[in-house]
């Protein structure tokens, strides 16, 4: 993925999160500058120093209070930025597609923000809420397998269930060697030929609504993500973003200071 030319942000150092060695790629990835792997081409390119030795191994053990300079400016960590937007369907969660696809960065378009990452992911064909941050800390506790962190979705679907079809959707269904399965599969609303189920998963495997419902031969419609813990859409708009308060970050995950 080609990298953009570095800026500086004009602002005073700040401490680090943590202290500690790690490869000079992550330290610069933690400080909110850029993702891990435009560091490692930005390292590679020698336009990094660590002090007065430019550095081109990525994984050079670092410390994480080091000072490192990006084409000699001082690379000081970014404010902390947590948003959430409400995807539309057709964009793919990516900064840059090789395939020339229009991405969710698009919606960002002219507006004066640091470089942000997706926390987690929705894929081309899915809507709601996804969130964006350069607290990759943050974004690791609330993404970590363990966190189990319920996700509430809305998915229309083209039959109409019976109870015992949403009852074997929550038991789960072996599936390309795992095991697909929801905490909780209610019907909302229904229609002559297809419903609307709501559907809470606490785990984030690739397509794992399509492909839970796809192995009961079920084609999902439409497929929005309405609430991720306690945050939800609420009247934000289609293509719409909005930062979140304190209390929505440390709802999800304490944030990095």
């Amino acid at each position: 993925m080609p990298v953009k030319p570095f800026r500086p942000r004009k602002r005073p150092p700040q401490a680090p999160a943590s202290t500690g060695q790690h490869g000079l790629a992550r330290v610069i990835s933690k400080r909110g500058i850029c993702s891990r792997s435009q560091a490692e081409v930005l390292v590679r390119a020698g336009r990094v120093r660590v002090g007065d030795r430019i550095v081109h191994d990525p994984e050079a053990r670092t410390d994480s209070d080091a000072s490192i300079f990006i084409d000699d400016e001082l690379a000081v960590p970014a404010s902390r930025k947590y948003l959430m937007l409400n995807k539309p369907r057709g964009l793919v969660t990516t900064a840059d597609d090789e395939r020339g696809r229009d991405t969710v960065y698009s919606l960002f378009k002219d507006r004066e923000l640091p470089w942000l990452a997706p926390v987690g992911r929705l894929d081309k064909a899915s809507e709601g809420l996804l969130l964006f941050s350069n607290d990759s800390e943050w974004a690791a506790r609330i993404t970590a397998p363990d966190a189990h962190l319920e996700k509430t979705y809305h998915v229309q679907i083209d039959r109409l269930p019976d109870p015992d079809l949403l009852t074997k959707l929550e038991s789960g269904i072996d599936a390309d060697g795992e095991r697909l399965s929801a905490v909780s599969v209610v019907e909302l609303r229904r229609g002559e030929k297809n419903a609307w189920l709501e559907v809470i998963l606490d785990e984030g495997r690739n397509r794992q609504i399509r492909r839970l419902l796809a192995a009961f031969d079920i084609s999902v419609l439409r497929l929005v993500r309405i609430a991720i813990g306690s945050l939800s859409l609420g009247e934000l708009g289609k293509g719409e973003w909005r930062e979140l308060s304190l209390d929505e970050v440390g709802s999800l995950g304490s944030p990095t200071l």
